[in-house]
């Protein structure tokens, strides 16, 4: 009687079990649809989800994209050209200057002196000078007159000259300390923006400092210099030689910013063996100083123009083994994949040379669950969010109306 019910027990464990796992190795509604987008039989499944966007035909720049750095058109460490005490200190720090303007004094007491010993110099060979000539013209008199010897009178014509001579180096030497005093007022020898001051009022400052007083930076107008491959160098050079404007576009290190637009100024003579590329320089106005020397910043520079190239988003193209591609919709509302050749990018738009045509309709969004012949149902972006509010708008209406007194 025992064994009986054991074998019992047993018979209706192994049915349960056989039951439990026929009943679970069949697939679900959902499985058994398969993917979304996959091709099914009439009346399976229901079509994917996606967003799409008309090709068209336009203008797109092309534009080579480089990292660049902020130059200062001109930088000028401002030192003195003779050496003194530094009395006066004529700038603020970060001031902008004009060429020649004073921005520094040293004592000019010791060059003056200097200047007057060489003007007494001066008038003393002078006067020695003029009683030369004076007695020149008495002797030559008396020469005529047969009074005095012709040797008296050669000589006397040899010192007036050795006097003019002296006189001329008189001459020089007031010139030389009159320099010499007028670099004693220190000055700006270009335009643009003081750094910071190196040296203090009161302190000897000599020529040969490395340092200097300060630098002055041209900041308006700046350059930015950056590099190009050098298979791009011929797209260049045949629109400067045609003396055209090539626009360059300064953006923020992120390359979301725009800080300035410029003109391209020239290029290298040689290219970077190391790198294979060539320097490029561009000129930036510079008038809001958006641009700092040694800043970094994504240069673009627009080489060309194309007209009615064919153009889609960027976000419809896909990458996959076979290459770049896009998912074209056909008027059925299924889907075909398309390999395409791309061309420059522009933003957010796409330049398609070889593979499509303006006025077909690629897919922009949900194409990573979408396969060949998939059907799909195309909805505008912003749809769904738009239709949950107005649905929300209607069940709050509701509840206002039937809210219970």
């Amino acid at each position: 009687m025992k064994m009986k019910i054991v074998w019992v027990c047993v018979a209706l464990l192994t049915g349960f079990a056989a039951f439990w796992l026929h009943g679970n190795s069949g697939p679900t509604p959902d499985e058994a649809a398969g993917p979304p987008g996959m091709k099914r039989g009439p009346g399976e499944g229901k079509p994917a989800p996606v967003q799409a966007a008309r090709a068209t035909s336009g203008d797109i720049d092309v534009y080579l994209n480089a990292l660049g750095t902020v130059t200062a058109r001109n930088t000028s460490t401002v030192k003195a050209r003779v050496d003194g005490q530094l009395v006066r200190i004529a700038f603020r720090e970060g001031q902008l200057v004009k060429a020649g303007e004073t921005l520094a004094e040293i004592d000019p007491r010791p060059f003056q002196v200097v200047l007057d010993q060489a003007n007494g110099q001066l008038l003393r060979d002078q006067a020695l000078l003029a009683n030369a000539r004076l007695d020149l013209e008495r002797y030559r008199g008396l020469l005529a007159k047969d009074s005095i010897a012709k040797q008296q009178v050669d000589a006397q014509e040899a010192l007036v000259r050795q006097y003019e001579g002296t006189v001329l180096m008189d001459r020089a030497q007031v010139d030389s300390a009159r320099l010499q005093l007028g670099f004693t007022r220190i000055t700006a020898p270009v335009a643009g923006r003081l750094g910071l001051r190196q040296l203090d009022t009161g302190n000897m400052i000599h020529g040969s400092d490395t340092t200097g007083l300060v630098v002055i930076t041209q900041t308006q107008p700046i350059t930015v210099v950056f590099a190009i491959p050098a298979g791009d160098i011929s797209a260049v050079l045949s629109r400067l030689h045609g003396d055209e404007r090539l626009r360059v576009e300064a953006f923020d290190r992120d390359g979301k910013t725009l800080l300035a637009t410029g003109n391209l100024l020239t290029l290298d003579n040689q290219i970077d063996t190391t790198t294979g590329t060539v320097k490029l320089k561009a000129e930036f106005a510079n008038n809001d100083e958006r641009l700092f020397p040694n800043q970094f910043v994504n240069a673009r520079l627009r080489v060309e123009t194309r007209h009615d190239a064919v153009l889609v988003p960027l976000s419809a193209i896909q990458r996959g083994t076979q290459g770049t591609f896009v998912y074209v919709l056909s008027k059925d509302r299924t889907v075909s994949l398309r390999p395409v050749t791309l061309g420059p990018v522009s933003g957010e738009t796409v330049a398609i040379e070889k593979g499509l045509t303006a006025g077909e309709e690629v897919v922009t969004d949900g194409a990573d669950k979408l396969r060949e012949k998939a059907k799909v149902e195309v909805s505008t972006p912003g749809a769904s969010a738009n239709a949950a509010a107005e649905h929300g708008a209607q069940s709050a209406g509701g509840a206002r109306r039937h809210k219970p007194q």
